[in-house]
């Protein structure tokens, strides 16, 4: 694992090469996605059929083998065991509850013209929900996706999933019982994105594309965006932590490796001033890989992705990682919360050395679906918003025109729209 010091000569050089961690070859493949795409919205589901027999090594013999039925999901459900049920249950209870505390609001305003001024906020029709389903399942990832856009109101939820070898983890089937989820499909990858974009015979076009996935998703999400919404462009999955001499080595060796177990491509990074605590941690990484049940994942990971940067002040820490931009940000030090104001970018935040990233993922209430790669920058976590849209209501009075009528129809002439200076001077006394 990586360990570098910010008073080596060739800091520079290393600390930027952790900046591009999330740089995905999207051209290498843009290609390929263009050309998947384009069948899609040529062929519909002949050739959605034709890219899981070859992606996901099964033949669809009809569109019923394509659909999961709804009492598909709820017999898994019911098949829960009961802890496994209530744990289910409670994740969604406290994402449903922190989401419920971001809804905007409609309004009207009045003014002493006569004049009515205000947002309407509607959501969209319907939404598409992304949920992985390769190297692991995560039903956490629908619960994440789907409770958004059910407080935000949206009417129809398409959820597309990928099924290797026509193999669909019943967690996952169990929480979108839970979830309601009525229309739900074994399809994924680019295929998944361009169908849920452009729509099918069998799966229809929705308005709002969310959810990660690889790096083929990512590209397609970025092929269609400006036909569909979507949330943001997401890449391999990292943690970021902030720590002094008091944090505990055993918890952020863990905490590290819990990225780290996602994907060979995530990022697991330590920032501190304290070099003795970089040394124990990264002593405690290697004791604890070998009893990870996905220890090679977590290994080339760590090895390949993971860094530790060692610090001459804690205010050089936090700098670096405000340059960083963690997808998870944890904050391990004598006093996190004096440290807040100053942390400027990072998807998500965990404050304390009982906060593990973990808690994020299932069960705090906050959305796991995060900006990575540095774009904590600009992107925000997924969030109702993102199955809302706002309308601007403008209802001018007669007083109202008379009192801005002249200054409008100045700035219309003055851009040479003569139509526009009229349609305003004609409502004028």
């Amino acid at each position: 694992m990586l360990l570098i010091r910010t008073a080596d000569k060739d800091f520079n050089e290393k600390f930027d090469k952790i900046l591009e961690r999330g740089a995905m070859d999207m051209a290498h493949v843009s290609s390929i996605v263009g050309d998947i795409i384009s069948q899609i919205r040529s062929e519909g589901d002949a050739a959605l059929y034709r890219h899981i027999e070859k992606f996901d090594r099964w033949k669809v013999q009809g569109d019923n083998d394509l659909m999961v039925s709804p009492d598909e999901m709820k017999k898994a459900y019911d098949n829960l065991e009961k802890d496994l049920r209530a744990a289910l249950h409670m994740a969604y209870d406290r994402i449903e509850k922190y989401h419920e505390k971001q809804m905007p609001k409609s309004w009207i305003d009045f003014d002493e013209s006569g004049n009515t001024l205000g947002q309407k906020v509607t959501p969209v029709d319907r939404a598409g929900l992304y949920i992985p389903g390769g190297k692991a399942a995560y039903p956490s990832s629908l619960l994440m996706n789907a409770i958004p856009a059910i407080v935000a109101g949206v009417s129809e939820i398409v959820v597309t999933t990928p099924t290797p070898d026509n193999e669909i983890n019943h967690l996952l089937l169990a929480a979108a019982h839970l979830c309601g989820i009525k229309k739900m499909f074994k399809v994924g990858g680019a295929s998944a994105i361009a169908a849920m974009a452009y729509g099918t015979e069998t799966i229809p076009k929705v308005d709002v594309v969310t959810g990660p996935g690889n790096i083929f998703v990512a590209t397609a999400k970025k092929m269609v965006y400006g036909d569909v919404n979507i949330d943001m462009i997401a890449g391999p999955s990292e943690i970021g932590i902030l720590a002094d001499e008091t944090a505990i080595p055993e918890f952020l060796a863990i905490d590290l490796l819990s990225q780290a177990e996602h994907d060979e491509m995530a990022s697991s990074i330590l920032v501190t001033p304290s070099e003795e605590l970089a040394e124990a941690v990264r002593e405690t990484i290697y004791l604890e890989l070998p009893g990870l049940e996905r220890e090679l994942i977590a290994r080339k990971s760590i090895e390949e992705r993971g860094a530790m940067v060692v610090t001459q002040t804690m205010e050089e820490a936090i700098d670096l990682m405000n340059r960083i931009a963690p997808e998870h940000l944890e904050v391990t030090t004598a006093n996190p919360f004096e440290l807040l104001p100053k942390i400027r970018h990072a998807g998500a935040i965990f404050l304390g050395s009982f906060t593990p990233e973990a808690v994020g993922d299932y069960m705090a209430g906050p959305n796991h679906t995060l900006p990575t790669g540095g774009t904590a920058r600009f992107y925000s976590p997924l969030n109702v918003e993102n199955f809302l849209k706002k309308s601007s209501i403008i209802a001018m009075s007669e007083k109202g025109i008379e009192n801005i009528g002249e200054a409008c129809a100045l700035l219309a002439k003055t851009e040479g729209l003569t139509a526009h200076e009229k349609s305003v001077r004609i409502r004028l006394k």
